[in-house]
């Protein structure tokens, strides 16, 4: 069974010295022990009685560490300049912690780290970050009125709800931005504004570029080329890394009203991010269906 490592990947070897210990061999040693291929484990510190590593995967297989303490300390004090003593142990605050299970209380271990895993699960599906997006309110061209409606109905839902900064009309900017909000354990990411189909629009090229399969169906369709549309169509996007879901709202604010509550109760009934997609993408597009029937009618009665 392959177990989620949800963030927590370092582990700590203490009460040991070290002389003159070439690390990649000492990770490759840890990665060998753990069924990891070498490169997925590095050394991110070293003190005096203790060295830290990484392991640079998100899943682990549960047979490879359960109970595998003294087996990976054997390994590591058979490399040359590593000194162990009696007081030698390891440690982990997540998952890893089940290398120090011992054989009577497997079982047990493993409850426990399922209520851990369940536990870390629901606060970071429940931690929200909310990104306004676009050079005017970068400006303060026009006040923000999506960002504190989309957070009012977030926390009226249970969640914890941060505002991020700005994030001006550069994908690589947002991306890394989204990124970075991911790697913070953000369960929820959402942007509004800048899915449209101008060379200012980047929250639905931003997703992709975190999340390559993300679902992101078309609202609307353009020619390409016409006008100031150099896109050919306004699209939604939803993406999900691991735990975290990033999902791009459009900027007009009759249109987060539409969608924002569907999305939270979406989210929160385990909705996959192609149904959400779809599903706000089917709202928005009704909408501009209807517009385009409204003006047509418009043009048509002033033509009579």
């Amino acid at each position: 069974m392959s177990l989620n490592l949800l963030e927590k990947t370092e582990l700590w070897v203490s009460e040991l010295t070290l002389d003159n210990v070439n690390l990649t061999n000492l990770a490759h040693v840890v990665a060998k022990v753990l069924g990891l291929q070498p490169d997925n484990v590095m050394v991110v510190d070293v003190r005096p009685h203790h060295i830290t590593f990484d392991i640079v995967e998100k899943e682990v297989k549960q047979e490879n560490i359960m109970g595998k303490e003294q087996e990976l300390l054997k390994a590591l004090g058979e490399v040359p300049g590593v000194h162990l003593t009696p007081e030698t142990y390891v440690h982990s605050n997540g998952i890893l912690g089940l290398i120090c299970a011992q054989p009577d209380n497997q079982e047990e271990v493993l409850q426990r780290v399922e209520d851990m895993r369940s536990e870390i699960v629901q606060k970071v599906m429940r931690r929200a970050i909310v990104f306004p997006t676009g050079f005017e309110l970068e400006q303060g061209l026009i006040k923000d009125t999506n960002t504190p409606y989309i957070k009012k109905l977030l926390e009226e839902k249970g969640y914890k709800v941060t505002i991020g900064p700005v994030i001006p009309d550069d994908e690589d900017t947002m991306a890394e931005t989204l990124s970075d909000a991911v790697s913070r354990g953000f369960g929820l990411i959402i942007t509004s504004g800048g899915v449209g189909a101008e060379d200012k629009d980047h929250s639905v090229e931003s997703i992709l570029r975190v999340d390559e399969r993300a679902a992101t169906p078309y609202i609307v369709k353009y020619t390409k080329g016409q006008g100031r549309h150099v896109k050919d169509g306004v699209r939604i996007g939803v993406g999900q890394v691991g735990l975290s879901f990033l999902v791009s709202l459009p900027g007009p604010h009759d249109e987060v009203e539409m969608t924002t509550p569907t999305l939270i109760r979406m989210l929160l009934t385990g909705q996959k991010k192609e149904k959400i997609a779809d599903t706000l993408a089917g709202i928005l597009g009704e909408k501009w269906r209807k517009s385009s029937r409204h003006h047509n009618e418009q043009h048509s009665s002033q033509q009579q």
